[in-house]
């Protein structure tokens, strides 16, 4: 078996990426690391190998990251900019923070969960954020980097109600009967990125369609909405 340690357990995908992990018997330990934690009331019972720790990623030398030897790290952190208060402190959440994940005596397998137009380039503030955190991650050095850029979330449960996600989706889902670009459920996005994360690069199925994706000294497979959906449902 194996360990995992999940950023970011408390967002859309990432609290059905916990229960994904604690369900399943391949995780010895799942730690969940994060500025704040999923409350006790809220966690599944079958929570014997969860740790919880409240991390303060202003200070993360102080945050333990090594100790848990973790086998394969799955990101799935992400704010907006106005819960972030600023753009400076958007670009510090879902860039910086995620950048700093890196263990450097135990690497092996990094999860990123990322957007569907993430370009390191962009003036998009949202997407530019979210292609230079693909290319951070990717020069930490881990043996094996992987990288989804999910369509629109379906059945995600936030406190924050989104207006332009919300007409989005009926867009979308409209859309969705033609392609299967366009969205994907946020449950079956967590079973995907969990396989992924066993299964690791060179064991993903052709019909994933993973591609090579990244720069020089930046390089990660690459997982679309598609192969998200053919992954989530197997």
């Amino acid at each position: 078996m194996s360990t995992a340690l999940i950023l970011g357990a408390t967002g859309a995908t990432g609290k059905h990426l916990l229960r994904e992990l604690l369900s399943s018997d391949q995780w010895s330990k799942v730690g969940e690391y994060s500025r704040r934690v999923t409350p006790e009331a809220d966690l599944p019972q079958n929570r014997g190998k969860l740790e919880q720790k409240t991390v303060n990623f202003e200070n993360l030398e102080a945050a333990g990251l090594k100790d848990g030897r973790w086998d394969v790290v799955f990101v799935t952190l992400g704010t907006t900019r106005a819960n972030a208060g600023s753009a400076e402190m958007f670009e510090k959440i879902d860039r910086e923070y995620a950048a700093k994940t890196d263990d450097p005596e135990h690497k092996q397998r990094v999860v990123y969960l990322s957007s569907s137009a993430a370009d390191s380039s962009s003036h998009f503030l949202y997407t530019r954020s979210k292609g230079l955190t693909e290319l951070g991650i990717a020069r930490l050095g881990y043996a094996d980097t992987i990288v989804f850029r999910p369509g629109l979330f379906k059945g995600a449960q936030r406190a924050d109600k989104r207006l332009a996600e919300t007409i989005l989706g009926y867009v979308t889902g409209a859309a969705s009967h033609f392609t299967s670009n366009a969205e994907i459920h946020v449950s079956v996005l967590a079973k995907a990125i969990m396989k992924a994360g066993i299964l690791g690069s060179s064991g993903l199925p052709p019909a994933v369609g993973a591609t090579k994706a990244g720069q020089e000294d930046a390089w990660f497979t690459l997982i679309g909405n598609t192969g998200a959906l053919v992954l989530g449902q197997e």
